[in-house]
């Protein structure tokens, strides 16, 4: 994928983020780099399922370049606290792994902002990303579940994220409030 293929321009991903920072910057280039490994374009729907493992400001890139999005069910997050995202499409059922190696950013550059995005954008990709075939299939398809009513608060809750307390379905707050109770 070429830059001038996306559908946002980077002070557009910049405006949807808030502000610009390294961490969009290694998104974007990281982003760049899964969707021209696979040869794939921004998803419309759920052809593209992305699976990240932080939740930084890279991943604000990564849903504007790839069209992967917690609504749709195409982003998985990994609470792993590593810069690394697996880009899969489920039409070839390929998948790529691109992990950013920090170790690779001059360290004279982590305290000067604007120096650092410069050579995040200008840099060779192979100097600061690697990118590996991934052999998994891809995750399923989101599916739409029910919706329950809580029987403590209320309030409607996704059928799979319900808990039992005595004979009351509860959500996982009350649940957790039940808990801290006994």
């Amino acid at each position: 994928m070429k830059k001038e293929d996306l559908k946002m321009s980077y002070d557009e991903i910049i405006a949807f983020h808030g502000h610009t920072c390294p961490g969009l910057a290694i998104g974007y280039r990281m982003s760049l780099a899964a969707m021209t490994a696979l040869g794939v374009v921004r998803s419309g729907d759920e052809e593209l399922v992305a699976v990240v493992e932080n939740d930084a400001c890279g991943v604000d890139a990564l849903q504007c370049v790839t069209g992967c999005t917690f609504g749709k069910g195409n982003l998985l997050f990994l609470d792993y606290g590593k810069n690394a995202y697996t880009l899969f499409s489920r039409s070839s059922s390929k998948g790529v792994r691109v992990v950013f190696q920090a170790q690779s950013v001059p360290e004279g550059l982590r305290g000067d902002k604007p120096a650092y995005i410069r050579f995040l954008q200008e840099c060779p990709e192979e100097s600061i990303l690697t990118i590996s075939r991934i052999t998994d299939e891809p995750p399923k398809p989101a599916r739409i579940r029910n919706s329950i009513v809580c029987h403590s608060c209320g309030e409607s809750v996704m059928d799979t994220r319900l808990r039992q307390i005595g004979n009351r379905q509860v959500c996982i707050p009350c649940a957790v409030t039940h808990e801290l109770v006994i």
